[in-house]
């Protein structure tokens, strides 16, 4: 194992699912972000108001120093939405590879109201769907759709890092 992973994607994607079980598969810890964020703002979330930048800061900032103590290895799940976010989390960790669970809004829809209770409520999606910027091409990282199964998702991940040329160690 590498450079830690960050399993990123809206509320609803199966950041945590898939997170939890590609830290399994792969023998590294595992962390979920929400883990992370502020009581302010899990209140806020809460309360049904989307967090804004400053908002994020801190919580950004925590999960990056998470990353950067597991260089050698580890899963994160983070919703990432934003370009900069990302950004945010190469400057702890610069080989951070990111995994883009990407659906519909209809999709993750449907799998949000199966989860009731959860901190982040179903009426904050289409927020999160307007903050999400796609994975550019100056992004490690690839992008998998939320429609397939778990194991599936799991293997795509695996097979596309044992395609990729070896990296040489101590460049």
């Amino acid at each position: 194992m590498g450079s830690p992973i960050v399993v990123m994607g809206v509320s609803g994607s199966g950041k945590s699912t898939v997170g939890a079980a590609l830290g399994q598969r792969l023998r590294v810890p595992f962390a979920d972000a929400d883990d992370f964020h502020p009581p302010a703002n899990l209140a806020k979330m809460t309360a049904g108001q989307p967090l804004d930048d400053d908002d994020r800061f801190p919580w950004l900032e925590a999960i990056g120093e998470w990353l950067a103590a597991h260089s050698g290895g580890g899963v994160m799940c983070c919703s990432a939405l934003k370009h900069r976010y990302r950004d945010q989390l190469r400057r702890h960790c610069p080989g951070v590879e990111f995994v883009h669970l990407s659906g519909t809004q209809e999709v993750i829809g449907r799998r949000q109201a199966s989860r009731p209770g959860h901190f982040m409520p179903a009426t904050l999606l289409a927020s999160q769907f307007a903050t999400l910027e796609p994975l550019t091409d100056d992004e490690r990282g690839l992008t998998i759709d939320v429609a397939k199964d778990i194991d599936t998702i799991i293997e795509t991940y695996v097979m596309s890092t044992a395609s990729r040329p070896i990296e040489q160690e101590n460049r």
